[in-house]
């Protein structure tokens, strides 16, 4: 029998790679389409995917208060999304990617530690170990330059991203899949409501479709591991674990593109290295 703090880092870490799968394909994907065209699908495939999953479960439709947080989780997940993509094509995207990844686990971090109790000392050294890995992999070479404008968007992005997170925790204890469900459909509506308003889509070419629909089932794989880690342990260590996607999507990039890591990506996976031991303990 695996216990279950265990259980919750298994969940953890297999979010982070679905995640980091789903973000390397997709951003292969992005670059014969748009990059709304590739979240609108990973929307879509869970409105089909969660449902099934909650009749393989026999998961029974949960009260309207946990439905409530799913609609919440999509909410904010669908409007961190936005703000991250316009943050991206506004601002620094060195600045932007890193901050708005780090600000997303700080939340549900100090909300955590508010509801469960402060983490062990082991747990807490290695979540400053993630966030060191989390800055130096994400992170781009950008000018000496920063104005305050270009924090609005990925502190927006990273606020919103942390209620997605917390969301999730406040339904995953119930029920996963009828709820995740629902967040879906809300991300979906947005997300539409959004390109309609800015014509901001271009419709996926055949050669390029079944890769969007694997980006689409990683995402939602992703989604779900969360959920269940979030179950199974502390909210804090299934955010933080979760949060290492991008190091899965750097090392895909290397092994399957070639493309070759700087000197200060190699120091953030060894901080993530370092950081999952130490949780681990």
């Amino acid at each position: 029998m695996i216990p279950v703090e265990t259980l919750a880092i298994l969940f953890g870490l297999a979010c982070a790679l679905s995640w980091g799968a789903g973000d390397f394909i997709g951003g292969c994907a992005t670059r014969h389409t748009s990059a709304y065209s590739v979240v609108l699908v990973t929307q879509i495939m869970g409105i089909f995917t969660f449902p099934i999953l909650a009749f393989v479960f026999s998961e029974n439709i949960p009260s309207m208060d946990n439905l409530i947080w799913g609609a919440f989780a999509g909410f904010f997940g669908a409007a961190g999304l936005i703000a991250l993509y316009i943050g991206l094509a506004k601002g620094k995207m060195g600045i932007v990617a890193p901050l708005a990844a780090v600000i997303s686990v700080i939340i549900p971090v100090v909300y955590s530690s508010l509801n469960e109790g402060i983490p062990s000392l082991f747990k807490i050294t290695g979540f400053i170990f993630a966030f060191i890995g989390i800055w130096f992999i994400v992170n781009m070479n950008v000018g000496p330059k920063l104005k305050a404008k270009d924090l609005e968007y990925p502190l927006l992005a990273g606020i919103l991203f942390g209620l997605f997170f917390i969301s999730i925790d406040n339904f995953s204890a119930t029920a996963i899949y009828w709820p995740l469900t629902v967040s879906r459909i809300t991300a979906f509506i947005m997300l539409t409501g959004f390109i309609m308003l800015t014509n901001t889509v271009s419709k996926p070419t055949s050669n390029v479709v079944l890769v969007v629909i694997l980006a689409g089932l990683f995402n939602t794989g992703g989604v779900t591991f969360f959920a269940l880690a979030s179950e199974a342990g502390r909210l804090d260590v299934a955010t933080i674990l979760s949060s290492l996607s991008p190091a899965v999507t750097v090392m895909l990039a290397c092994i399957l593109l070639a493309e070759q890591l700087a000197p200060r990506q190699w120091i953030g996976v060894i901080a993530a290295l370092i950081a999952i031991i130490l949780m681990s303990i």
